[in-house]
């Protein structure tokens, strides 16, 4: 009974033994499985180089007609002629529209022959104030008379030339917002009339930066509806005040606007030039890893693993931006040049991550794009 006991006993032991034993190597296994590296992050990389850019502040600006207005009736009337195609340009003085002067035109018919009666009595009682025949105070009255005639006689035709409806200076017209015969009431809208050439553009900056800014500085502008056009003018007034909201200081600049491509209203970058020439690096908008705690790029270097063999892999590099060109933007501060920087890749990778560099196909690196589609 002993010797069965212990038979059992001994195959038990033998068979946890085997079952620990098998379980261990596949435990190692499984450690050794996962140990493995993981493959190399295909990435395309630059040469940091310095450049020299000049210091710019760019901000955003508004375009604005030197001469703009919504011609509009000055008196009440019936429309009864148009004389503008929409969209065209007119010079100062053109006819635009004229309302009904019927009633106006017949009441200046009949003042007109009072003023013509009004001066034969005027006539005649200078005659009879010189004989003696009538009072001087008949004869002021006979003048005062002849000159109310006069002056109602000018009224009138006032009136008239008020509801002819002229170009107040040379410019493009909009679209009409009148019509033949509609009846307009004082201050209706006609049509817009706006001067496109040379244009304002409107633009504000930070207080700290008003000291640079003086009557015929040079300003640069670009708009995202015009690519690959730049346009340049001079600043020619400042605002007096600076806004206790926002801090900032308006400024006004006019450009040549040749073509009329700029029009009232539209949104428009504006270069502004703050200081000296500097030194910067330009990388590729899409090297620069943005986050709210700072942004940083990835530089390239030789590793030493755990295992004490050398790769190929990145550091992240905390760096400062400030302005861009194009495809690049400057990086003032955080690398040197001659570092090799990832410029595509850069948010599948972390510190220390192996890297694969593939330059055959890389991000646009060109301070002046030209789309195909320009």
């Amino acid at each position: 009974m002993a010797k069965r006991m212990l038979l059992m006993l001994a195959v038990v032991v033998v068979a946890i033994t085997s079952l620990g034993y098998f379980k261990t190597k596949q435990i190692q296994a499984a450690v050794k499985a996962h140990s493995f590296a993981p493959p190399p992050e295909a990435i395309t990389t630059v040469v940091a180089k310095q450049e020299t850019w000049p210091s710019t502040m760019s901000v955003v600006g508004t375009t604005v007609a030197i001469h703009g207005v919504t011609v509009s009736a000055d008196l009440p009337g019936t429309v009864a002629a148009i004389s503008f195609e929409s969209g065209r340009t007119v010079q100062a003085g053109d006819v635009l529209a004229e309302l009904d002067t019927r009633q106006e035109r017949a009441q200046l018919a009949a003042t007109e022959a009072q003023r013509d009666l009004a001066k034969i009595n005027h006539a005649r009682m200078q005659q009879l104030v010189n004989e003696g025949v009538i009072s001087r105070q008949d004869y002021d009255k006979a003048m005062a008379e002849q000159k109310q005639t006069e002056a109602n006689v000018a009224e009138i035709r006032a009136t008239i030339a008020r509801k002819t409806i002229r170009a107040p200076f040379t410019g493009v017209l909009g679209i009409r917002q009148a019509n033949l015969g509609q009846y307009l009431a004082a201050g209706n809208p006609i049509v817009s009339l706006q001067s496109l050439n040379p244009i304002y553009v409107n633009f504000s900056v930070p207080q700290q930066e008003i000291a640079q800014m003086r009557p015929g500085r040079t300003v640069h502008f670009t708009s995202d509806s015009l690519p690959g056009m730049e346009f340049s003018g001079r600043i020619n007034a400042m605002e007096s005040v600076v806004d206790a909201a926002t801090r900032n200081l308006q400024v006004q600049a006019t450009v040549n606007n040749p073509g009329s491509k700029l029009r009232p209203g539209m949104f428009v970058q504006v270069a502004v030039g703050v200081g000296e020439q500097r030194a910067i690096i330009p990388l590729p908008a899409s090297a620069i890893n943005y986050a709210p705690f700072g942004d940083s790029v990835y530089v390239v270097a030789d590793m030493t693993g755990p295992d004490g063999k050398s790769y190929r892999g990145v550091r992240q590099q905390f760096v400062k931006v400030e302005g861009s060109r194009g495809d690049q933007v400057a990086v003032i501060s955080g690398i040197k040049p001659g570092e090799e920087i990832v410029t595509s890749g850069v948010f599948k990778l972390r510190n220390g991550a192996a890297v694969a560099v593939n330059n055959k196909v890389q991000p646009g690196n060109n301070p002046a794009p030209r789309p195909e589609d320009n």
